[in-house]
């Protein structure tokens, strides 16, 4: 009866050290805590026991939602590897992000990194724009789903032209200097600017006015190209030196027609 009793006890305890056991059976790791949209995932471990033909089954969720899925066998000494790029239409959704590792039955690990894809990388940089013989100005900005691939001015309708290339839908913000660029009444104040994406008008946001600059921001959609910003008054063609030149020559002018009608001065 006794011997009995010690098998039983045996045999529980066996069941409730087995699933302890299994859970350390394999281990998982990431490169690193977090990934941006296009950076390189890179999930590694090791079992500690190798379970002849049975894989790993890799997941990788985000918000409960499948994201991918892989399966594959271990090396020889134990250890696994699995790489993905971190892009596609399920790599939506910026936050934390699980992976979870599979082998056999009951042996499972898991760790999470960060994730936020390109809509939420904000770009901060300065462009220099060229304006002809006055020279150049420069432009701060800031931008999020998408890049600036140029900014130029067209003189003729007082605009400044923002050429982007956009990922996703996203927004840019502007700190573009009065000296260079503006819009203004004809009493001196500041007027409104008129903002045009590829043919459509689009209302912006203006956050920043002062005395040196206006800071604009200005949402887009996914495959927007071209952002046209109107003013008022637009950096002349003429630089320093040319109206010098320009000045001179109407000296020389008013000189030649003294001479020629004897215009007494």
């Amino acid at each position: 009866m006794k011997t009995r009793i010690i098998f039983v006890f045996l045999i529980l305890g066996m069941i409730v050290t087995l699933p302890v056991f299994a859970q350390s059976l394999i281990t998982i790791k990431t490169n690193s805590n977090s990934y941006k949209e296009g950076d390189t995932v890179v999930i590694s471990g090791n079992v500690s026991t190798i379970i002849v033909g049975t894989p790993i089954t890799l997941q990788i969720f985000s918000q409960g939602n499948l994201v991918d899925v892989a399966q594959f066998n271990v090396a020889e000494d134990g250890s696994y590897s699995y790489t993905i790029i971190a892009e596609g239409p399920y790599w939506a959704k910026s936050g934390e992000y699980t992976v979870r590792a599979s082998f056999g039955e009951d042996n499972v690990a898991e760790t999470q990194f960060n994730f936020s894809p390109k809509s939420d990388v904000i770009a901060t940089d300065i462009f220099e724009v060229d304006a002809g013989s006055y020279g150049t100005f420069d432009v701060n900005y800031s931008i999020n789903g998408g890049t600036v691939k140029n900014m130029l001015i067209d003189k003729d309708i007082f605009a400044l032209i923002v050429i982007i290339e956009s990922e996703n839908d996203g927004s840019i913000t502007l700190e573009m200097p009065r000296d260079a660029f503006d819009a203004k009444k004809q009493d001196q104040t500041d007027d409104t600017f008129i903002i045009i994406i590829d043919g459509i008008e689009v209302p912006y946001q203006e956050t920043v006015t002062n005395t040196n600059s206006r800071i604009i921001t200005i949402n887009f959609e996914e495959g927007d190209s071209d952002i046209e910003i109107i003013g008022t008054t637009i950096i002349p063609e003429f630089g320093t030196i040319a109206v010098m030149i320009l000045a001179v020559g109407i000296i020389t002018t008013i000189i030649v027609t003294k001479n020629r009608f004897q215009i007494p001065i």
